[in-house]
């Protein structure tokens, strides 16, 4: 009698997935805690180790109620080997296992793990996709293909038509595919903000199980509560408190800050989507559905904007990763070597969009895409800091980070690491952007309308010395070719005082 053994990975918990569409008394599930997961990453965000420790043995207890076998092995179990491969080995020996199956990982070490792994086995294996994204690993490299750049409006446009999402025969509905200009607007208080849907699930006995088995980590997690979804059910809830309550203002909001509110009408429904509690597809047609109901309430803009960060940006930052990995690792456009403050690790800066973004990530294990790009990204490029040390703080703090949207973000989108395959030009601003699309600035030691002189923004001689130093990689770009048009038509004194400021800045990044 064949006996199968299948591995469940922790980003994995897709309970609709046709493995479970039926018991197999011959077929066992094993899902795992090991420290080889830990400890790949300088140290993760202590919220990220407990949603996912918790998620998982949430799932494991889900599977078996529903009649599965299921193995969970705990980080402090006396026999984890504290490795996939060790365990998996120790397993197939212990219940006479015949068949190995998993299910494709999306990160691509654990890919090259597993496929090494599976090659040495003396038994039959097989592999299975997760059933979870829109478009296979290899859809992004077989639509652009040899081009050295990837357009991902041209790739959007590509998946609504695929898809037939928001269409009118070729056309796009309304005859627009972009709504950008309607929407992503500062807070202007015209609409009551919402607070965001905070789930409370006591993790105290898992947080002294980590800290037994001496686990690494940073961030805080209050009183042994965790607000983020642990279950499908849960994830279901949120999905809906999005299109019911945060839908109608999303997309004319989704780019606004305030020190005050750390979501505005952002879904955060990230975390349950990356280990798969919910589908894109799920999500889609919820907001769609959302939509046709109340048109009166909820514009084709907001619609779109959200739908355009499923479907569009989602997709094809995964597209990327498969398409570009191992190499994408280790692209530095900009030589930059620098060493990120030590204030990204502890928020204590006197820059106050700084300080509220970086403490609201360390409070709670997320911030929306413009803080993380346009505020935390943005400085870190500007400061010419090392993208292997981006890639490790935003792939350990944030809750929903796994390397394939993790790494395409940040060395890409954000750093500009990439020379250009992602973003055409490089995500940067000064003080002025953050001035518009935040409160930030109106509370902060810095003035952001100065360049220089006592008290003056860092990130306005910041920018210009990012320019200034960058010319011979980027004066050619056309994106932003009237910076350096702008640069010439600087005043002498004024440019060698900005750039001066600048260098005072970089020489002492920890005292800011």
């Amino acid at each position: 009698m064949s006996k199968t053994l299948r591995l469940i990975l922790g980003d994995q918990l897709n309970t609709q997935h046709s493995w479970f569409s039926k018991k197999d008394d011959d077929t066992c599930y094993v899902l795992m805690e090991v420290m080889q997961e830990q400890e790949y990453l300088l140290h993760h965000h202590v919220q990220k180790i407990l949603a996912f420790f918790a998620a998982m043995r949430n799932f494991a207890h889900q599977l078996k109620q529903a009649g599965h076998k299921v193995i969970y092995i705990k980080l402090d179990d006396k026999d984890n080997q504290q490795h996939f491969d060790k365990n998996i080995n120790l397993l197939i020996k212990e219940h006479q296992i015949t068949r190995f199956e998993y299910q494709l990982p999306d990160e691509y070490r654990l890919d090259e793990q597993l496929k090494a792994f599976c090659n040495k086995l003396k038994i039959d294996w097989g592999v299975a996709d997760t059933e979870h994204f829109l478009t296979a690993r290899n859809d992004i490299r077989d639509f652009f293909g040899n081009r050295k750049s990837y357009l991902m409006e041209s790739f959007y446009r590509h998946m609504r038509n695929k898809l037939g999402i928001l269409m009118d025969g070729d056309g796009p509905l309304n005859g627009k595919w972009n709504f950008d200009h309607d929407n992503r607007k500062r807070y202007d208080g015209k609409v009551p903000l919402k607070q965001p849907l905070i789930f409370s699930h006591d993790v105290t006995e898992l947080k002294t199980m980590i800290d037994k088995m001496g686990v690494r980590y940073f961030g805080r997690v209050e009183a042994g509560n965790l607000g983020w979804p642990l279950s499908r059910k849960e994830a279901l809830e949120l999905l809906t408190y999005f299109c019911e309550e945060l839908l109608p203002n999303f997309g004319t909001y989704e780019d606004a800050m305030l020190q005050d509110h750390i979501s505005l009408f952002h879904s955060r429904m990230s975390f349950a989507q990356n280990v798969k509690m919910v589908s894109p597809a799920e999500i889609v047609d919820a907001v769609l559905k959302a939509w046709n109901k109340n048109k009166t309430t909820i514009s084709l803009a907001q619609v779109e904007g959200y739908i355009r960060q499923i479907i569009g940006w989602r997709e094809f930052m995964r597209g990327v990763y498969w398409a570009k990995m191992p190499e994408y690792a280790e692209k530095n456009f900009f030589n930059h070597k620098n060493q990120l403050p030590k204030w990204y690790w502890d928020g204590e800066t006197k820059m106050n969009c700084l300080n509220k973004c970086i403490n609201q990530s360390l409070d709670n294990a997320w911030a929306h895409h413009i803080q993380r790009l346009m505020v935390i990204g943005n400085f870190a490029l500007l400061i010419g800091a090392d993208p292997d040390e981006v890639d490790q703080w935003y792939l350990g703090i944030y809750i929903d980070a796994i390397q394939w949207v993790e790494i395409t973000n940040t060395r890409g989108m954000s750093q500009f690491a990439d020379g250009g395959i992602i973003g055409s030009k490089p995500y940067v601003a000064s003080a002025a952007y953050i001035n518009k699309m935040s409160d930030y600035c109106k509370h902060c030691h810095y003035d952001y309308k100065k360049k220089h002189g006592e008290k003056a923004c860092p990130y306005n001689s910041l920018y210009w010395n990012f320019f200034d130093r960058n010319r011979k990689q980027l004066e050619n770009n056309p994106r932003i070719s009237m910076m350096y048009r702008m640069l010439e038509k600087f005043n002498k004194q004024e440019l060698e005082a900005t750039l001066k400021q600048a260098e005072q800045y970089l020489a002492d990044l920890d005292k800011l």
